[in-house]
């Protein structure tokens, strides 16, 4: 029965999203060089500001056989800085909610989706329950907020319990490696986290605070070297950083796009503080502008 209110609920919260049949109109007439009806950016990056969501966009996974104790919805909708699937668990008296994205040029192909140390794989008749990576990262004593894959299956995450640190794990010869630190070129700095590494494993793009940045945290990036070894850390310039915290860098799941967060603590009248974030995109080939010429 609470699993019936809460799909209630979820459903008229996007229902109340809705546009009118005179804005769905007005919106359906796109160029040819809109991205999903949004003007694309160029190699500056621009605020994103999303289209209202509507009911048809978030779908609700196994409806015929609806699970207490975990469900998912599924997101069809053009906002790329929305997950792929949201799964609601129970856990004791509350919800814990996990968020799933595609790879990036994965998206069609993609059977596994990551979040923090779990996975859920496709199956014929939908999503599977949450499934655990194992006693590898499932560990007390590690506090993972950001997992990223490649499409060979290398996994980095951060690691907030063991000062800031970004992990990596390969599978070699078909079984997956401990998860060991990343060298300094990565690991320097303070609030090193929200890692992202290239699908083919080119390059990996994470947050950190360091006496080289623009403020506070700042979008770095690092290319793999020909020897197989991480290159030092680049700025991503002051483009895409700033004086504000800048982090959770990602592509879009076609690779033509970087998505990144700018963050900026604000203070109410009583004089609490707050955050508030901001989501910018960018043409992607400003990654190549990064990468030094050999």
């Amino acid at each position: 029965m609470r699993i019936k209110i809460i799909v209630l609920v979820f459903a008229i919260f996007l229902s109340a999203c809705k546009p009118e049949k005179s804005e769905i109109k007005k919106n359906s007439s796109t160029e040819d060089n809109l991205y999903f009806g949004y003007k694309p950016p160029g190699l500056t990056p621009e605020i994103f500001v999303p289209k209202k969501s509507t009911s048809e966009d978030w779908k609700l996974g196994s409806e015929d056989a609806l699970d207490m104790q975990e469900f998912y919805f599924t997101y069809s909708g053009n906002d790329p800085f929305q997950p792929a699937v949201v799964v609601y668990r129970q856990e004791e008296s509350y919800y814990r909610v996990n968020k799933y994205t595609f790879n990036p040029r994965s998206a069609e192909n993609s059977n596994i989706l990551y979040s923090r140390h779990n996975y859920i794989e496709r199956t014929d008749s939908g999503w599977s329950k949450i499934k655990s990576l194992g006693p590898m990262f499932d560990r007390e004593d590690w506090g993972i907020m950001v997992l990223s894959a490649s499409d060979k299956g290398t996994i980095v995450f951060d690691d907030y319990k063991s000062n800031d640190v970004i992990r990596i794990s390969k599978i070699i010869d078909g079984k997956r490696e401990e998860p060991k630190l990343l060298g300094k070129e990565i690991n320097s700095g303070k609030w090193t986290a929200h890692p992202f590494i290239a699908p083919d494993e080119s390059f990996l793009i994470w947050g950190s605070e360091r006496e080289d940045g623009y403020g506070k945290s700042d979008n770095y990036i690092s290319f793999r070297q020909q020897d197989g070894s991480w290159g030092p850390a680049i700025n991503m310039g002051n483009k895409i950083n700033s004086e504000l915290v800048e982090n959770g860098a990602r592509l879009t799941p076609d690779g033509k796009y970087l998505l990144f967060g700018r963050s900026e603590e604000k203070v109410r009248e009583d004089g609490s503080t707050y955050w508030q974030t901001k989501q910018y995109w960018v043409d992607a080939k400003i990654i190549e502008q990064l990468r030094p010429r050999q």
